[in-house]
């Protein structure tokens, strides 16, 4: 059975700074994408950043990127999200999800593409 357990959220201030891991088990290929999304209250869910566990090719939403660093770990099964300079805008809830199709390009931030799905972890961004 696979499983993608998020961790690190919580509250900041603007302009700070958190790390969010996602923690995948159960999965047997070497070949899957890792996506990171979120929801705001009364928003659509929005992909924001997805890298490629084969060449570690990463793809950013135009709202995080430069912002926001997405790394993986293929021996602990692991992801990271590093999320700087935060904004009030950035408060939701954070997923990770894995897709068992390799995918490039803005491509990878489609949800519907995305098997497997944590259970989110919230981020409040306020002072």
């Amino acid at each position: 059975q696979v499983q993608v357990v998020e961790s690190g959220g919580g509250l900041v201030q603007p302009g700070g700074s958190l790390r969010l891991s996602c923690a995948t088990s159960g999965f047997t290929s070497n070949y899957y994408m890792i996506g990171w999304f979120r929801q705001a209250p009364g928003k659509e869910r929005e992909g924001i950043s997805c890298i490629s566990s084969s060449d570690g090719r990463t793809y950013y939403a135009d709202s995080v990127k430069g912002r926001f660093t997405i790394s993986r770990d293929n021996a602990k099964n692991a992801a990271y999200l590093q999320m700087n300079s935060l904004k009030a805008e950035d408060t939701a809830v954070y997923y990770c999800a894995l897709d068992s199709v390799l995918s490039s390009g803005s491509t990878c931030l489609r949800t519907w593409s995305y098997d497997y799905w944590g259970q989110g972890t919230q981020v409040t961004v306020s002072s």
